[in-house]
This record gives structure tokens, C-alpha cells and sequence, in this order.
């Protein structure tokens, strides 16, 4: 909010602020919404396992996106409060399940919950989340009214199928230990898996709520295409040059999982034959089997390629081109609190140290 004085504060600082506030928001929709308590001792566990990542450290930031651009259109965001809650609800669960295909160890600071209670449990917590997200979405029926929130349910169909179409490409090259990849196969995994849950459909969301018109709402596609491949790209990077106390996983974590990433796609292509094999040999070894040292002589050739600056500048292009396609898109919409703090949120997507 505003310094002492008449001097505006920075826009990083009010980004922060309103993630705040949304956070809050949410987070209090969702602990009225999910159960805490049950006179069966076992359904009590579940519930209160299923609470776990939802009262873990996040940023809000599809939520945010929801609300932010039903405003921009000059709706009332109280009204897609339900809606922005269910997003988070859907980024749990999937962050649950993910955590399980990748072997992850930490998560927003934690253990996994896989690593706390074993997989056959977080796999049904997972799906416990994932029921109650539906749940959630069904509420919008009194919030919104039978056609609003078909179309919303319509919107969270076509994303869910996205995102498992996306992670099937992603576990697939694990699968089938494939190296031979390019940026534009690293673009169409980002683009299903990433993307549209992260981007696209918080940005459709909010704008059919606010009562945008068709040709507005699928406005959003390319835009959040931009802004979810650059979101991404700096989890990618942040993995491997961020804090882990900030960015709560492991760091260095994509290398030990083998993960394809642009940062490794760059490195592969640019490296020398006898590098790239080192890499690939490296890469594709189980967690289990790669030591400490191998994961750093990755790491090293990255910053020596400059893979990682790649990445970084590649990232900062795709934030511009989703700036300018919002700014063109949008210049009828007259500017207001929401437009403005949504272009300084999508600053905040590639300036995170989180």
C-alpha cells in the first residue's frame, strides 16, 4: 500500500500486498469449505491430512489472477472468491500427485506428503482434494446461477484434461528415456501441463465472471501460453539457482529427478558430443543412483553454456510478448487498479525468488 507521504509504492511491493490479501481471502474459503473433524478416528486423519498443503506457504497466485481480471472487466471479485478457492483446491492436489510421479522430497518448505505418510495415502488425499474441488465448483450454482457455473465447470473440464495430457507428455520422456528433444517440444509440455492451470483458465475464470464477451475470454489463450511457459521457465531456473528457503524445494531437484527442462534442452544442444552424453548418462539414472557430485558437474556445465541465462532471457521475451498482447487486446477496457496490478503481477511471475 502507499508509503508515508504522497509517493505510490513500488509495484513489487504492492503485488505482494494484494497476494497477501488474496491468500487470505482463499485460504478462508477453503478452511470453511473442507472438513476438519470426524468421530471416526481414520476419516478424522484424512481430513486433517487433507488440509496439509492447503495451510503450507503459497502464493495464491492463479487465485489472484482470477480475481484480478474479473475486476478488470468490472466485476465483483467477492463473487469469484468460490471460484479462485476451487483453483487452489486443484493446485493441491495435483501438487500432491505430481510430488509422488517425480519422487520429490520437499514441497513449500516440507516434506512431501508421500514422504510423511507413504504414497498409498497422499494418493487418496489427492483424490479427496480433487472431489471436493468438484464440490466446490457445484457451489457456484447459488453464487452465480446454473449458467455461470456450468460455464465455469465447463472451463475447470477442459483444463484438468489439459493438464493430465500434459504430464503424460512429461512422464512418457522419463518413461522412455528420451533426450532428443527441442524447445518446441518443451513449449507444447509447458503449454498443457503449465499453462493452461496456471494461466489460461485462472485468466478465463475471472473474465467470464466478470462478463467478458467470448472473443475477450479466448483472448486469454495466447496470452496465458506466454505467461505460463515463462512461469515455468523460471520454476526451472529458481530449481536450480534459487534459495531453497524461499523457494521451498529441493534445489538442484529437476536434475536429480531428470527432469527435461529448456535449461537442459539448451545444454544438450549446446554442449560437446562427449558432454552431452556425460549429461544424458547423468540425467538418466535413477535419484537414487546419481551422487552429489554428479548433480553438480550438471549444474556446472549449465552456468558454463549459460543454459540457465538462456532460459532466463527466453522467459523475459515470453513476459513481454503476454504484456504486449494484453495491453492490445484490452486497450478498450479503461484502466483501472485491476489492469494495472495484473501487469505488474505478470512481472512478478519471472522476478520471483519463490
Amino acid at each position: 500500500m502507499p508509503k508515508s507521504g504522497s509517493e505510490p509504492a513500488p509495484a513489487k511491493e504492492l503485488v505482494t500486498a494484494y497476494l497477501k490479501e488474496v491468500k487470505t481471502r482463499v485460504d478462508t474459503c477453503i478452511f470453511d469449505f473442507l472438513p476438519d473433524t470426524h468421530e471416526h478416528k481414520d476419516v478424522h486423519q484424512l481430513y486433517q491430512m487433507m488440509l496439509d498443503y492447503p495451510r503450507r506457504s503459497g502464493k495464491g497466485l492463479r487465485p489472484a489472477l482470477c480475481l484480478l481480471i474479473c475486476e478488470t472487466f468490472g466485476g465483483d471479485a467477492e463473487r469469484a472468491v468460490n471460484t479462485a478457492a476451487a483453483l487452489e483446491l486443484l493446485q493441491n492436489w495435483l501438487l500432491i500427485h505430481d510430488d509422488i510421479e517425480d519422487g520429490s522430497e520437499l514441497r513449500r518448505g516440507e516434506p512431501c506428503l508421500h514422504q510423511k505418510h507413504g504414497i498409498p495415502m497422499a494418493i487418496n488425499v489427492g483424490d479427496a482434494l480433487h472431489c471436493k474441488m468438484w464440490e466446490m465448483l457445484h457451489r457456484n450454482t447459488e453464487i452465480l446461477g446454473p449458467n455461470l457455473a456450468f460455464q465455469i465447470l465447463s472451463e475447470f473440464i477442459q483444463l484438468s484434461n489439459q493438464v493430465v495430457e500434459g504430464q503424460h507428455i512429461e512422464l512418457s520422456w522419463v518413461h522412455n528415456n528420451q533426450w532428443n528433444l527441442n524447445e518446441k517440444d518443451y513449449w507444447t509440455m509447458c503449454i498443457q501441463k503449465t499453462a493452461w492451470y496456471t494461466c489460461i483458465t485462472p485468466c478465463r475464470v475471472g473474465a467470464i465472471i466478470g462478463g467478458a464477451n467470448t472473443e475477450e475470454v479466448n483472448a486469454f489463450i495466447e496470452i496465458g501460453k506466454a505467461l505460463g511457459i515463462a512461469f515455468q521457465i523460471q520454476d526451472d531456473v529458481l530449481n536450480l539457482i534459487g534459495d531453497v528457503g524461499r523457494y521451498g524445494k529441493e534445489i538442484a531437484g529437476d536434475i536429480s529427478e531428470g527432469k527435461r527442462t529448456l535449461v537442459l534442452i539448451h545444454l544438450i544442444n549446446s554442449c560437446t558430443q562427449s558432454e552431452a552424453k556425460k549429461v544424458i548418462d547423468i540425467m538418466a539414472r535413477l535419484r537414487a543412483e546419481k551422487t552429489e557430485a554428479e548433480v553438480q558437474e550438471v549444474l556446472q556445465l549449465m552456468e558454463k553454456y549459460n543454459s540457465i541465462q538462456y532460459a532466463q532471457q527466453c522467459s523475459k521475451k515470453l513476459l513481454q510478448e503476454a504484456a504486449e498482447h494484453f495491453t492490445q487486446n484490452f486497450a478498450h477496457i479503461p484502466n483501472n487498479r485491476a489492469k494495472h496490478l495484473f501487469l505488474s503481477l505478470i512481472n512478478f511471475f519471472v522476478e520471483r525468488e519463490y
